[in-house]
């Protein structure tokens, strides 16, 4: 008996190695990303695990993932966390402006208080709607 007596086996190893391919290519992107947006490492030092990931793939992404696996982690954590933290203060800094309607109750009051002319206040007032 031979592989091709039996298609859907032979289909279902097609597929199998079709995705271990596609997990592949993924590693090695990764990888290949995570060596040029390393801060800790010169130019020729990223050429040179570029080459040996590109060259010797195998063996080039296990000793990558190896010798930098656990600083990976940590440059992806750290990303992260700086991504956070920019959306955070974004949306502090969105929700601090307030809007246009509490803008003009803040010039109303100053036209009450008498902090503002009633010319002031209207020429104020026509910027903040336009």
């Amino acid at each position: 008996m031979t592989a091709t007596d039996y298609p859907l086996l032979n289909i279902f190893l097609s597929i199998l190695w079709f995705f271990l391919l596609v997990i592949w290519f993924f590693a090695v992107a990764a990888v290949i990303i995570d060596v040029f947006r390393s801060r800790d490492m010169s130019g020729g030092a990223k050429a040179l695990w570029f080459v040996f990931v590109l060259f010797l793939p195998l063996i080039g992404l296990l000793s990558y993932l190896v010798v930098r696996g656990p600083k990976m982690q940590q440059r992806a954590m750290h990303d992260a966390q700086a991504e956070d933290e920019a959306m955070r203060s974004y949306v502090r800094d969105a929700a601090a402006t307030g809007s246009t309607a509490d803008e003009i109750n803040k010039l109303v009051d100053l036209r009450d208080r008498g902090a503002i002319t009633p010319a002031e206040y209207e020429k104020q007032k026509a910027v903040l709607l336009r």
